[in-house]
């Protein structure tokens, strides 16, 4: 029976114009997405939206160099896009990119991945909070990419403002607490410190560096008793 029910359904998604024809294998996706055991991945449910509706966020602070570009592009014409653009849903069916905006930007630029999609692109989706979601960014680009220093502390910044904590921070984005102090002396503002663990941060830092010393001083004078004695 299920044969017979996708057999009949391929053959009317087939009979339908492009756009349409889309639309409705979206809508497809979406529906078994909501009866899937896996309905909590993001990546259970990829569909196929207009590149002109995914917009960059303002908070990003990945940067891809020029090389990079190139093989990225070299990549999705070889191999076609095979990681979706993480996104989250705005209004009226635009979307903010979480992570791929420099996908996004290879099917902008080049024309004949352009044409070879569509102008759509894959994306799954994501439903956080800003916070949260700059949270996820920093999680992708940190795994496989390179910041901005700057821009990294003004995410610091900003997270701390919407009521992040420093072991937030060091937990959600993979952190050392130090890294965050340095981050956010970067900012020079005080607001960076409003939710600062000072107590916590002065005895890691004291452990780290301070212990350190001590230890190296204890070591010379004994190197200088050894030599005495061998004297």
């Amino acid at each position: 029976m299920i044969d017979k029910l996708l057999s009949q359904l391929k053959q009317k998604i087939e009979a339908l114009p492009l756009e349409e024809k889309i639309e409705v294998l979206n809508k497809v996706r979406e529906e078994l997405h909501n009866i899937s055991p896996f309905c909590e991945e993001p990546v259970d449910c990829v569909l196929w939206v207009k590149a002109e509706n995914l917009h960059a966020n303002e908070y990003n602070p990945n940067v891809v160099a020029n090389p990079e570009m190139k093989l990225l592009y070299t990549s999705i014409k070889l191999d076609g896009y095979t990681q979706p653009i993480v996104s989250y849903k705005l209004d009226e069916g635009v979307r903010e990119i979480v992570d791929g905006f420099h996908r996004r930007l290879v099917e902008e630029r080049e024309k004949d991945i352009s044409k070879r999609v569509y102008g759509y692109l894959p994306v799954t989706t994501i439903n956080k909070p800003l916070s949260e979601r700059m949270g996820s960014t920093i999680r992708h680009n940190r795994a496989r990419g390179t910041h901005e220093i700057e821009a990294m502390s003004d995410i610091i910044l900003d997270l701390t403002k919407s009521g992040w904590t420093d072991d937030d921070i060091c937990k959600k984005l993979g952190m050392d607490l130090d890294e965050v102090i340095r981050l956010k002396q970067i900012t020079g503002l005080k607001e960076a410190f409003q939710n600062h663990e000072f107590s916590k941060s002065w005895e890691e830092f004291e452990s780290k560096y301070y212990k350190e010393a001590e230890i190296e001083t204890e070591e010379i004078p004994n190197k200088k008793e050894g030599a005495k004695k061998k004297k």
